[in-house]
């Protein structure tokens, strides 16, 4: 179970998904460090860009439900210019929406899922996540979620990697580590406090994802997202999952009204 500490009326804090980390002797998430995850991502970001955090912790609306509680005051904060657009990499075989496609012949050891996008707005800073799902679409447990706090899954068979060659991000997937319990694992974009920048995925452009032979970086197929919806903060863009024995990839884009902690409860890790 995973313990996100509340503010008054119960409005859950982004912040409280930073704290996981700090605490954790494995790098797995635990009680403990599903909170420390935000302030070390705010401090990272802000020794890029040069600008100063304040230290007040800014709420937001329970999961699920933007725009449904107050929020309380934050420091007001320097305007950031939008970061330079991404040159976009061939996309060489492209699929579309809902197709499902074979990985080669199913039975590479190893891929690699890239991801990029490029913003309309600058204070959309969007992050990528894993989520390791068994064949009821729940995680097999609690810390089997992979995002910018937990960089890899406890079997260390899924790996996330910032700024990664010629993409945002990469996630590395190890076949032969995999839990055999293990069968899907789903992509998740989400944008970092989308509920109090009122902030959504018709913000974003190029966004896309694309999965490569890591043998050669040779790309097996790639998704490009066609639709940026003004209601969602996030985004299944894509799923890799096993059929048969063999692994496919499903172009999903589709996308979900939650935050990074309402994807938590929706996939079934515990969140308290």
């Amino acid at each position: 179970m995973i313990q996100i500490p509340m503010t008054s009326g119960r409005i859950l804090e982004r912040s409280t998904l930073s704290s996981l980390n700090a605490n954790c002797s494995n790098d797995f998430v635990c009680a403990e460090n599903v909170l420390s995850l935000n302030t070390r991502k705010q401090k990272n970001r802000a020794a890029l860009s040069g600008r100063t955090i304040g230290s007040a912790k800014t709420a937001l609306p329970p999961a699920g439900r933007a725009g449904s509680a107050q929020r309380n005051d934050s420091p007001a904060r320097t305007p950031v210019s939008a970061p330079p657009d991404m040159r976009m990499p061939s996309l060489l075989h492209p699929v579309s929406k809902g197709q499902k496609s074979l990985l080669l012949d199913g039975n590479l050891p190893r891929v690699y899922a890239c991801f990029g996008w490029n913003v309309k707005n600058p204070d959309c800073d969007v992050d990528v996540s894993a989520f390791l799902l068994n064949q009821s679409g729940k995680v097999i447990g609690d810390p089997w979620f992979v995002f910018y706090g937990q960089t890899q899954s406890p079997d260390r068979s899924i790996c996330l990697k910032e700024h990664a060659n010629d993409d945002r991000e990469l996630i590395t997937i190890d076949f032969t580590k995999l839990n055999p319990a293990v069968k899907k694992i789903v992509f998740v974009m989400t944008i970092h406090e989308a509920f109090e920048k009122k902030l959504h995925f018709g913000m974003l452009k190029d966004a896309y994802i694309r999965i490569l032979n890591p043998s050669d970086r040779r790309e097996l197929l790639s998704f490009r997202l066609t639709d940026y919806y003004t209601n969602v903060i996030s985004m299944a863009i894509g799923e890799i999952y096993q059929h048969n024995g063999r692994w496919k990839f499903n172009a999903i884009g589709n996308g979900l009204a939650r935050d990074l902690a309402g994807l938590c409860e929706f996939y079934g890790v515990q969140v308290v």
